[in-house]
C-alpha cells in the first residue's frame, strides 16, 4: 500500500509539472536577462510580465537555443545587460519586437534591428517625473552640501562647522535648462516653485504660453545660457549632435560659482574637461546621475574631487516608476505581437 501511494504521488507530481510546463509554453515567450540578475529586471516585477508572457532567460536560451529559438517573439531590454546584436537577431526567426525599459535607446542599433523586420519600442513619459525629481534632488544636495553635512554628523571631531560647509541658495538663483523636452519642462515646473529664474536652450522654442506658466526665458544661443546661469542642468537625448555638447569651451563659459547637473547621458559631457574645470575651480561643483562608464570605476579622477556628487544612474530608479515602466513594456510587446502599431514605437 505504501509503495502504491508513493507511485501515485510521483505520477501526480510529474503530471503537475508537465501541465505547468505546458501552460508556461502556451503564453508568448519573451527573452530577457535572468530575473534578479545584475542589470536585469527585479523579481518583484515578474508577475506583471508573467501575466501575459513566459519569460525565457538569456542563460536558458544560450543553453538550449534549439528549443526556444522559434518560440521567442519579443526581447525585453533592461539597461544594457542584454545586447541585441546581429547574432541574436539571426537566431530568433519569429522575433517581432524589442522593447526597451526607459527612454534612451542609444545602446540599440535601431536601423539594424528594423532591417530584420523587428520593431523597437521604449517607455517614454512614465520616466519624466522621477527623472525631474532626481535632477532637483541633485541640485539641492550639491547647493546645500547635504552629503557633506551627513558625513560631518557621522564622523565629526568638533561641534563647529567649517567655513567650507557653507552652501549656496537655490531659491532666487538662475537655472539654465539645456534641453526643454518633457523632462526639462518638468524640471522647470519644479524650479518655478523655488522662485528660480529659468532660462532654457532647445532646438525649438516652446509656445509662449508654456514659457509663461513656468516663467522661462528662451536662449537661442547656448553660450548666453551658460554665462548667465547659477545652475546648468543638462536634459537632452544622446545623439551625434549632443555627444560632447558640454566640453572645455562650454565649461569655460560658465560662472566660477556655477554648478553643472547632468541627468541626460554621460557622453553628453566631456568628463576629462569636467575634471579639469573642477580642479582649476572654473565651476563650483558638479552633480551627475550619468557618467561613462556606469558606474564609474573606483578611483576615477571625478570620484576624487570633493565638489562632485556622482550617482549610478538612478533617474528612474523608484519602485513606482519602474513598475509602470515594466507594465508599459508589456503593453508595447502585446501590441507588437498582435500586429498593431505599438504605442511607443521608436522610428530609425
Amino acid at each position: 500500500m505504501f509503495h502504491f501511494t508513493c507511485r501515485v504521488r510521483i505520477q501526480l507530481q510529474t503530471r503537475k509539472r508537465f501541465v505547468s510546463q505546458l501552460v508556461r509554453m502556451e503564453k508568448p515567450c519573451i527573452l530577457a536577462t535572468s530575473l534578479g540578475a545584475p542589470g536585469g529586471i527585479y523579481r518583484c516585477f515578474a508577475p506583471i510580465i508573467q501575466e501575459h508572457f513566459t519569460i525565457i532567460s538569456h542563460d536558458e536560451f544560450l543553453k538550449d537555443q534549439k528549443t526556444f529559438a522559434d518560440k521567442l517573439k519579443a526581447v525585453f531590454v533592461w539597461g544594457a545587460a542584454l545586447e541585441v546584436d546581429k547574432n541574436l537577431l539571426q537566431s530568433l526567426p519569429n522575433l517581432k519586437v524589442v522593447v526597451n525599459g526607459g527612454v534612451g535607446v542609444d545602446h540599440l542599433d535601431i536601423p539594424m534591428i528594423n532591417s530584420y523586420g523587428v520593431k523597437v519600442c521604449n517607455t517614454p513619459h512614465v520616466v519624466d517625473n522621477a527623472t525631474a525629481d532626481l535632477g532637483m534632488g541633485l541640485m539641492l544636495a550639491s547647493a546645500r552640501k547635504i552629503l557633506e553635512g551627513h558625513q560631518f554628523t557621522m564622523s565629526h571631531e568638533t561641534e563647529l562647522l567649517p567655513e567650507s560647509s557653507l552652501g549656496a541658495d537655490v531659491s532666487g538663483a538662475t537655472l539654465g535648462i539645456v534641453g526643454m523636452g518633457r523632462i526639462g519642462y518638468k524640471v522647470a515646473k519644479r524650479a518655478y516653485g523655488f522662485d528660480m529664474k529659468i532660462l532654457y536652450h532647445n532646438r525649438n522654442r516652446r509656445p509662449e504660453e508654456e514659457e509663461r506658466v513656468v516663467g522661462a526665458t528662451y536662449c537661442p544661443i547656448l553660450e548666453d545660457l551658460l554665462r548667465r546661469s547659477d545652475f546648468v542642468m543638462v536634459v537632452v537625448n544622446l545623439s551625434p549632435q549632443t555627444r560632447g555638447l558640454i566640453g572645455a569651451k562650454e565649461l569655460a563659459m560658465m560662472k566660477p560659482t556655477s554648478t553643472l547637473i547632468n541627468i541626460s547621458r554621460g557622453h553628453v559631457v566631456d568628463q576629462e574637461a569636467l575634471v579639469e574645470a573642477l580642479q582649476r575651480k572654473g565651476i563650483r561643483a558638479a552633480a551627475l546621475d550619468v557618467t561613462y562608464p556606469e558606474p564609474l570605476p573606483i578611483g576615477h579622477p571625478l570620484a576624487a574631487l570633493p565638489n562632485v556628487i556622482i550617482l549610478p544612474h538612478l533617474g528612474t530608479h523608484t519602485l513606482e516608476t519602474s513598475g509602470i515602466m515594466v507594465q508599459r513594456m508589456v503593453t508595447n510587446a502585446l501590441a507588437g505581437l498582435s500586429g498593431t502599431t505599438p504605442p511607443d514605437e521608436v522610428k530609425a
